[in-house]
């Protein structure tokens, strides 16, 4: 992980301020959905794509039972 140098105080209600300058690198605009994760004790936030859970496809997503898949991975699911 690269650290920017940048640091923020957590608001009262639990929220922190992303610099202009981040957002505008990675291309976050207001509204936009972020995914949170947590590797070991660290928290990793990234602008949210729809892609699919298996292979990571951003092209032609459908749902399945509240999941982002791809036509080829549900064409290799119907073959197993």
């Amino acid at each position: 992980m690269k650290s920017t140098g940048i640091t923020r105080k957590v608001d009262e209600l639990g929220r922190i301020v992303l610099p202009i300058e981040l957002r505008r690198t990675l291309d976050i605009a207001e509204k936009d959905p972020i995914e949170i994760y947590v590797e070991g004790n660290a928290i990793v936030l990234k602008k949210y794509e729809l892609a699919c859970v298996f292979c990571g496809n951003p092209e032609n997503i459908m749902q399945f039972k509240d999941k982002n898949v791809c036509p080829a991975c549900v064409s290799h699911l119907k073959t197993m």
